[in-house]
């Protein structure tokens, strides 16, 4: 085989390799959205009205106040709450609904323990359940929020217990979760000596003090030097 035809093969392979990364990265957040916006972009404006009239016991606000605080515009919230009450009829997800919708979009994976994890940092905390308005702050966030509000959400996630402090326990837990979620998708295959290894391996670099505990700020610092690691943050699927 030639020189110049065993480079071509390999800058073939790194494309699609590199294609496999871009798709594994997107994440769940930009899913979501896609998702939302496909399944309802046949519908007319009219319908979309209709559809953003709720029943008496649940009424967020409209579509262009709430693209005022948020990251999409009107129509794209009008599509997404289309999706949102079909996917939730009576306008509140529990904790059951959510992990329904984490499986379908990673079937080839156990989602159930990651969606909790998820469902603990977002849900309302009194009432335990999320609304239309706290899921789109969530999506906005982590789909087109800024650095810190991204760290922030991925803070949120592996400090399973709210304390302020990811410990050892939590992040390999939420590790774990990660590599259960991707299943057979993963690239390359993972298991959960893989999750072991990978938190051994980071936990001691972050936690730069070494008081057993990575605060915001230590997370801050190991995520700024690896652009990768930034790149990522616009996933709820992302792995320290």
């Amino acid at each position: 085989m030639s020189s110049k035809k065993s480079e071509d093969i390999q800058k073939t392979q790194m494309d699609q390799n590199a294609e496999k990364v871009v798709v594994r990265r997107r994440g769940l957040a930009e899913k979501l959205v896609d998702y939302m916006r496909r399944r309802f972009q046949q519908t007319s404006e009219e319908e979309l009205e209709e559809s953003t009239t709720l029943p008496p016991r649940y009424r967020p606000e409209p579509p262009d106040a709430l693209a005022r605080a948020c990251r999409f515009t009107p129509h794209e919230i009008k599509l997404m709450y289309r999706g949102f009450k079909q996917e939730c009829p009576t306008g509140m997800v529990d904790e059951e609904s959510f992990k329904n919708i984490f499986c379908q979009f990673f079937p080839l994976g156990d989602a159930t323990q990651y969606a909790h994890y998820v469902f603990n940092t977002v849900k309302h905390k009194q009432r335990g359940k999320l609304n239309f308005e706290e899921f789109l702050e969530t999506l906005s966030r982590v789909a087109r929020g800024s650095v810190q509000e991204k760290l922030s959400w991925v803070f949120a996630l592996y400090d399973v217990d709210g304390d302020g402090r990811i410990s050892r326990a939590e992040m390999l837990a939420v590790v774990q979760a990660v590599y259960e979620l991707l299943g057979r998708a993963a690239v390359p295959p993972v298991s959960q000596t893989s999750a072991k290894d990978h938190v051994d391996r980071i936990f001691h670099l972050m936690d730069v003090d070494a008081d057993g505990a990575v605060t915001p700020e230590e997370l801050a610092r190991w995520c700024a030097r690896d652009p990768a690691l930034l790149s990522s943050l616009d996933t709820l699927d992302t792995v320290l």
